[in-house]
């Protein structure tokens, strides 16, 4: 045992874990799932639940887990008989109002009750001869339902909202079995992180109406993502069916959002489900635009790149290190001149109990990325530098009439893009690309974490990762985003030795000179 180390037994399983552990999350280490409902490893705990009562080998009674720190020596038992029969005697006593209205609650499926009642609540109910008490559904704020009749009143969004948001609007309203959760007179739960209770929920008391009936929980794909709405980098679940994109919920990681996401970043979905994209590569013929394959598509773009002269890179700040990367590449080593588009927020929307969390300005995720492989962000000067040029290549970028105008007087335009409205009429190609929800790839968020991102939906029509389309036009061999990133390491010096194992699905941070002291490279 070292200083700062204590040996504990849990279920039979010795486990050594740091001085000040709880028992609840020794025994996650231990691979022991102590039920809980209250508990939360991101908020205080106040042990009010009583589903995580354990037997503490010499202490004269049963022990909430989540708030009995471990001690040397220590051997507990969470599923000994005494400790069973206490559970059971929560989940009865919180059935005694719950409706069992999983049919239509969109919750089941996600509902911690009713795993724990399936796994070790009791078969009948005492209380069959008296109604189960009925209140209304209330809206608590644009998104955030409450059906009250499904608390359990564990607080978890009482205490999010006080301890965690700063914005005290919920409490614990009335006593006894009259209590339920109360929002303030006057109030809205309409906090920039309000979204978030809904996670927290344990059953269906909390729901989001942005959500509600459109899927079962058992119907949907996950896939592990990186949000998009800002330079912070929240890791994401995406949550699919059928194809389309129908949640993006908070995925944990402790270095970045612990278990949060901003309602921006929640809502941020949308866009992903368009149905106006482009499906076939274009190229122009006369005065149209034709479809083609992808072999001539290529040769012709890579033809125009190894013609040389001034090349500028106008790409979106959303696109990933390996076809920011690759797309930089294509055009060589002459006169090029590339910069990112970020879009800017008037202010950030921190979230005040977690250092370090916030919607950040920069409402892009890769912005620091691109920087590390070589984009500058004046975006103005970039555009200046296109009226003249040899070659524009456009990434996924929205352009005003102004710029559009200037672009138009470069000697040629290709368009690597998403949807019809950015097409240029000028363009020589327009070629369809896949968006974060369709290719896996990487992000460096403004902590200079580099997160990897999975693919959650297939592309539309012929619709390929830009990175793949680059690639592909300078005759490179890439065959996956692995091999992409790869490339990229090979190339800039902050990724250098990084591969995708290392990343994992939280990330890695990595180093770069030139970093200014508030933290964003210069």
């Amino acid at each position: 045992m070292t200083q700062d180390l204590v040996t504990v037994t849990i279920d039979g399983l010795q486990v050594q874990v740091p001085k000040g552990t709880s028992i609840i999350e020794a025994a996650k280490q231990a691979g022991v799932l102590v039920p809980h409902y209250c508990y939360h490893p991101s908020l205080p705990s106040p042990a009010v639940c009583r589903m995580c009562l354990v037997e503490v080998e010499k202490a004269p009674k049963l022990m909430p887990a989540c708030v009995t720190t471990v001690a040397e020596g220590q051997v507990v038992h969470t599923d000994s008989a005494q400790a069973r029969k206490a559970r059971t005697g929560v989940l009865e006593f919180l059935l005694i109002n719950h409706p069992l209205d999983c049919p239509i609650c969109d919750q089941a499926g996600e509902c911690e009750l009713q795993d724990y009642v399936f796994q070790e609540g009791q078969a009948g109910t005492r209380y069959g001869d008296y109604a189960k008490r009925y209140n209304p559904v209330e809206e608590f704020g644009p998104d955030v339902l409450y059906v009250a009749n499904r608390c359990i009143l564990c607080t978890r969004c009482v205490r999010f909202m006080d301890d965690v948001a700063g914005a005290p609007v919920l409490n614990v309203s009335e006593r006894g079995d009259r209590a339920h959760i109360g929002i303030d007179e006057g109030q809205l739960l309409d906090h920039p992180w309000a979204g978030n209770v809904v996670d927290l929920c344990p059953v269906g008391s909390l729901i989001s109406r942005d959500f509600l009936h459109k899927a079962r929980a058992w119907d949907l794909d996950k896939t592990a993502s990186v949000c998009t709405g800002c330079s912070q980098g929240c890791n994401v679940t995406l949550d699919t069916r059928d194809n389309l994109v129908v949640r993006i919920r908070p995925r944990a990681n402790l270095e970045v959002n612990r278990h949060f996401i901003c309602d921006t970043g929640r809502m941020n979905y949308r866009w992903m489900n368009r149905g106006d994209r482009i499906e076939a590569p274009l190229a122009r013929e006369g005065g149209h635009h034709v479809a083609t394959d992808w072999e001539p598509a290529l040769a012709r773009l890579g033809g125009l790149a190894r013609k040389g002269g001034s090349v500028v890179l106008l790409a979106s700040a959303g696109a990933s290190v390996e076809a920011l990367t690759q797309l930089r590449a294509l055009a060589g080593q002459g006169r090029v001149t590339a910069a990112v588009q970020v879009p800017l927020a008037e202010q950030e929307e921190p979230l005040q109990g977690v250092s370090g969390l916030a919607l950040r300005k920069e409402r892009a995720p890769n912005a620091d990325g691109a920087r590390l492989v070589g984009y500058g962000t004046d975006w103005a000067g970039a555009v200046r530098a296109a009226a003249g040029a040899d070659l524009v290549l456009l990434l996924d970028v929205t352009l005003t009439d102004a710029e559009a105008a200037l672009v138009g007087g470069a000697a040629a335009v290709v368009v690597l893009g998403t949807t019809l409205a950015q097409v240029l009429p000028v363009a020589e190609l327009v070629l369809p690309v896949t968006t974060v929800a369709e290719e896996s790839g990487t992000f460096v968020n403004r902590d200079l974490r580099v997160q990897r991102f999975q693919q959650a939906r297939t592309a539309p029509g012929m619709a390929r990762p830009a990175w793949w389309v680059a690639a592909g036009a300078a005759g490179a061999d890439l065959g996956s985003a692995a091999e992409a990133f790869a490339a990229a390491a090979a190339t800039v010096p902050a990724l250098g030795g990084v591969t995708y194992a290392d990343l994992g699905l939280n990330g890695r941070a990595v180093q770069s000179p030139g970093r200014r002291a508030d933290g964003v490279p210069a």
